[in-house]
């Protein structure tokens, strides 16, 4: 056990900040994913544990392998607090054991490794199961990999707690290298130290009136957030068929309001941690059908766009089977969902023959094929195999038109479940960003509590990345506290709770400054790695216009050098590099990087 000086956490927090320090000191350029020696954070935050809502979070940082680059991804459900409960504020993984193990916290704090090997070939729905009634825990929470993470695909997710997930830039298959099947923490008897009961009282209240009192919390909690399904249709965001059009007329079958209005689902509530949102995660049975009796957690809106619109795929039913199956096998639904569309894609288009795909039936709208295609790829099985490391690496071995029809990065990572091609914003931030998924953006922000002036048009290129920048460090901050962005999305009284809860006199200004040093030492983790602004664009399909819909003719991207330029600028940014200015690191007190950056 290592024991964290109280200046570190001032500086970093937990969560993503304390994992990106621990990354970046730990884990040098020479280091590649898969290496014994790389790192997995798995790291709860200030406000983990408490009652404040949602405050189970865990934080998951490593080198991921879709980018090569550092990983943040996070999770709900009940890790962040249950570890706090066992007098711990993150778990760090290292070395590679020589077969599959599990990590089992308990009893006050004693940790220790146990054999996996019964476990291997169980998705992730069946592990916390089996090792629940193994252990004979009434209340643990359980996190590991299904078969992707063992077969090292490359955008494997780490999920638990039924239906939690992080799911960014490969954490499974870090895993999976690591052969670590499961992370088991039982609760404990600890309660984490809180400086101002009264006042964090105060605080827990009123985030709480505002997550609820807001337009999407009321919609959420009547809908979850497949609720937003038809908000997107109209805006043009929703992906539909790996981006050839933004035309679905049967688009509400995948909307929230479909699904619990639906006779053939069964749904029960399944709070996280201390949750207020009570009625957003939900487990759902299947009552009917050719799918009768399966059972998973009601999909969010990712999944449900991932396994239905992006796939043509409108049957409520089928996407709601299908999401889980994603989730079951342990895999990013954003990635897997691309993947599998770029395969029909090519397959309709002739660059795949039939005997390509194994002679799978692959087609818009076609669950059953999609299916088997989505276990093919968890086992690395035929066509599974070459899709098993991402679009981008996909397109580049077919090669020729291939890389036309493929949505990525050039950095290698894939988008999350819109057409950022009508959400610029996030396309943006999904291009620049050093997590491997978007860092600045996401979720509906009011700028006002940030201290910015409302968006005067979403489609002003120059104007996007003026507030991508301004914002940028907020979500950073927000991702070091240890509690969903859902439940704690107030600024100001964010920031009460942490000093409730410390006992500090932090400003907004203060956590804002936190959230710029992240960014920062990611960027400079992936610098010295060889990851530069390069990388920093679209794919031709992603970044392309929409030929139809409400964002018809929009091009974000018809200008790329101006509007990267302008997110550099108002970073502190070399505007032709990308490179944080000398002058910017001192700002925030690392000294340290400007070498990293400015060695010559």
């Amino acid at each position: 056990m290592e024991e964290v000086p109280d200046a570190t956490y001032e500086r970093w927090l937990g969560g993503v900040g304390l994992g990106s320090t621990i990354l970046y000191r730990e884990v040098g350029p020479e280091i590649g994913w898969d290496h014994p020696d790389n790192r997995v954070i798995l790291a709860s935050g200030p406000l983990a544990g408490t009652r404040l809502s949602g405050s189970g979070v865990l934080a998951a940082v490593t080198r991921g392998p879709m980018t090569g680059g550092a990983c943040s991804t996070q999770a709900n459900g009940f890790y962040g607090a249950y570890l706090k409960t066992q007098g711990y504020d993150a778990v760090v993984i290292q070395g590679q054991s020589p077969e599959a193990v599990y990590l089992l916290v308990h009893e006050g704090g004693k940790a220790e490794l146990r054999s996996a090997q019964h476990l291997l070939g169980l998705d992730t729905w069946e592990l916390g199961e089996r090792l629940k009634a193994e252990l004979n825990l009434k209340t643990a929470s359980i996190f590991g990999i299904g078969p992707a993470g063992e077969n090292r695909v490359r955008f494997a997710a780490l999920v638990g707690d039924k239906g939690h997930v992080a799911a960014h830039n490969g954490v499974g298959a870090v895993l999976g290298a690591k052969r670590l099947k499961a992370i088991v923490v039982a609760r404990g008897p600890g309660r984490p130290r809180v400086h101002n009961e009264a006042e964090l009282d105060r605080a827990r209240k009123a985030l709480s009136d505002h997550s609820k009192s807001r337009e999407f919390g009321v919609r959420m909690q009547a809908y979850g957030t497949a609720s937003s399904v038809l908000t997107h249709y109209r805006a043009g965001s929703l992906p539909i068929r790996n981006l050839t059009t933004n035309i679905l007329p049967e688009a509400e079958n995948l909307s929230g309001q479909r699904m619990r209005q639906t006779p053939a689902l069964k749904l029960k509530p399944q709070p996280c941690w201390a949750c207020n949102l009570r009625h957003h995660c939900q487990t759902v049975t299947v009552l009917e059908g050719p799918n009768a009796g399966f059972e998973g957690e009601e999909p969010e809106f990712e999944a449900m766009t991932g396994m239905g619109s992006a796939l043509g795929i409108t049957d409520t039913v089928a996407a709601v089977v299908l999401a889980n199956v994603v989730d079951r096998m342990g895999m990013d639904i954003n990635e897997t969902a691309w993947s599998v569309g770029f395969a029909i894609e090519c397959l309709s288009e002739g660059i795949l023959s039939r005997q390509d795909v194994d002679g799978l039936d692959l087609g818009w709208g076609k669950p059953e094929a999609a299916r088997q295609l989505i276990e093919r790829i968890a086992c690395r099985e035929g066509i599974g195999d070459l899709l098993a490391d991402g679009v981008k690496e996909a397109a580049k071995r077919i090669g020729g038109r291939a890389l036309e029809l493929a949505v990525f990065t050039e950095k290698g990572n894939s988008p999350r479940g819109h057409d950022h091609r009508a959400v610029w914003a996030e396309l943006l931030d999904t291009c620049v960003s050093n997590t491997g998924t978007i860092e600045a953006t996401g979720g509906y922000m009011d700028f006002s509590l940030l201290g910015l002036p409302p968006r005067k048009d979403a489609f002003d290129a120059v104007e996007t990345a003026f507030y991508n920048a301004k914002m940028n460090g907020y979500r950073q901050f927000q991702d070091s506290l240890g509690c969903c962005r859902f439940c704690v999305d107030h600024p100001p009284l964010m920031v009460d709770a942490l000093n409730a809860i410390t006992g500090w006199s932090w400003s907004f200004g203060d956590a804002m400054a936190m959230g710029r040093r992240v960014v920062h030492q990611l960027r400079a983790f992936n610098f010295r790695s060889g990851i530069t602004a390069e990388g920093e664009r679209p794919s031709r399909r992603y970044g392309s216009v929409p030929v139809d819909g409400p964002a018809k003719g929009a091009h974000f991207t018809a200008d790329w050098p101006r509007v990267l330029a302008t997110y550099y600028e108002g970073m502190g940014w070399d505007p032709a590099s990308g490179k944080p200015l000398p002058e910017t690191l001192r700002a925030l007190g690392q000294d340290e990087l400007i070498p990293v950056f400015w060695s010559s």
